[in-house]
């Protein structure tokens, strides 16, 4: 495949996951949430996570924003579902070390989102592509508690 034809492929999955997002809205019971902003292109991205036994058992988010934030927002939430926040803070850290330092990707900890791998080559994006995982990390750790 050329990269011309890579190049597209990932532009269609970009636009695919932001123009139908997995996970885009609000939880009913969320035992967690955090609203962050990106002060550089005007993203506002809320995540609410359900906590149970341990693990995210759900994840939602909504705001608006940029095609970049919202793909990434949908990844992220969908490869999140079912992991520790051991596991959640380990997909952060190894997501920003991808798309800010061009890194090998690291299917076995990313899945799909590892497509997002391109935003690395655009230095202006990567605020928009890290924002959701931001908010992951964020929402685990110091994010408004519910019981």
């Amino acid at each position: 495949m050329s990269l011309t034809k890579l190049d597209q492929l990932y532009r269609q999955v970009i636009l695919d996951e932001a123009n139908h997002p997995r996970h885009h809205g609000v939880l009913a019971d969320p035992t967690s949430q955090v609203t962050l902003r990106n002060p550089s292109c005007g993203d506002v991205l809320k995540l609410q996570l359900q906590l149970k036994d341990g693990k995210v058992a759900d994840a939602a988010f909504s705001g608006s924003g940029c095609t970049i934030s919202q793909a990434s927002g949908s990844l992220m939430t969908d490869q999140i579902i079912g992991k520790t926040p051991a596991e959640v803070a380990t997909m952060v850290e190894t997501f920003s070390d991808l798309v800010i330092n061009g890194s090998v990707p690291d299917e076995k900890v990313l899945g799909s989102a590892s497509i997002l791998k391109g935003v690395h080559q655009f230095p202006a994006r990567i605020k928009c592509a890290t924002l959701a995982w931001k908010a992951a990390a964020q929402a685990l750790t110091e994010g408004e508690q519910h019981d």
